[in-house]
């Protein structure tokens, strides 16, 4: 099966086909996959927006077929809507919804259609990175996470760059390689992407820069901490928590 549509608000991409095994990914509603191949109740998809390989669970395996459609609208900010019979689907920033209609804030997909009480914002928002950003700041740090009820670094970065129309791929040290290198922390500016390395000199860790000397990141939870030449400086630890590799701007 080709160019299926997620139909679950979002769907957990684990590392092997078992509930035991480390979430990688996750895939959210609208965002289009493909399967690979299948081991009893787990399937194998490769994810067409970041072509992320992972296994999901047989019963979260519900879809849309795709077809030949419009290119979709990104939600901009976490919304709900309704489906015909009143129940509620909370869709994730960062999610894709076919067929906007700006008259009713509804979409459909095949006969589904679904309609928002308030206004909904699709990307680009009209705002800064700075601005998407901080939608998600305290929210849980979450291994694999890429929604508001949990998120990674690399997720973080990920979303918000997608709600801005720029595609960057899934992991931390994948990301590094997009964009132009900056030399200095002096030289960075307002949504350009800092990355940090472990003691194996590997990276392993980005973030959002904010204005001089604030960085967005997620870590324990999204939050806000001074950025140096050296690193992250946790103010509540008095310490550097993350060691500075390299700088990218990525030109948005």
């Amino acid at each position: 099966m080709e160019n299926l549509i997620c139909a679950n608000v979002f769907v957990p991409l684990r590392k092997g086909p078992s509930h035991s095994s480390e979430q990688g990914s996750q895939i959210l509603f609208g965002e289009k996959y493909s399967v690979v191949e299948r081991a009893a109740n787990w399937i194998k998809v490769k994810t067409e927006y970041d072509d992320y390989l992972g296994w999901i669970d047989y019963d979260h395996h519900l879809y849309f077929e795709a077809g030949e459609r419009e290119n979709p609208g990104i939600l901009a900010r976490r919304t709900g809507f309704r489906d015909e019979n009143g129940h509620l689907l909370e869709l994730e920033a960062g999610s894709e919804i076919y067929n906007f209609n700006k008259t009713d804030n509804s979409f459909a997909i095949g006969k589904n259609k679904f309609s928002a009480k308030n206004k909904v914002t699709l990307s680009p928002a009209g705002e800064n990175i700075s601005v998407t950003a901080m939608q998600f700041l305290n929210c849980p740090y979450l291994w694999g996470g890429r929604i508001s009820g949990g998120i990674d670094c690399s997720g973080l970065t990920q979303i918000v760059y997608k709600i801005h129309g720029y595609r960057l791929p899934r992991d931390s040290f994948m990301q590094a390689e997009v964009g132009n290198t900056l030399n200095f922390i002096e030289e960075a500016g307002e949504g350009d992407l800092l990355f940090f390395d472990n003691e194996k000199g590997n990276i392993s860790h980005v973030g959002i820069m904010l204005d001089k000397g604030r960085i967005i990141h997620s870590s324990g939870k999204v939050r806000i901490d001074r950025i140096d030449h050296q690193g992250i400086f946790n103010e509540g630890l008095n310490r550097y928590t993350h060691r500075l590799r390299t700088i990218r701007k990525l030109g948005i």
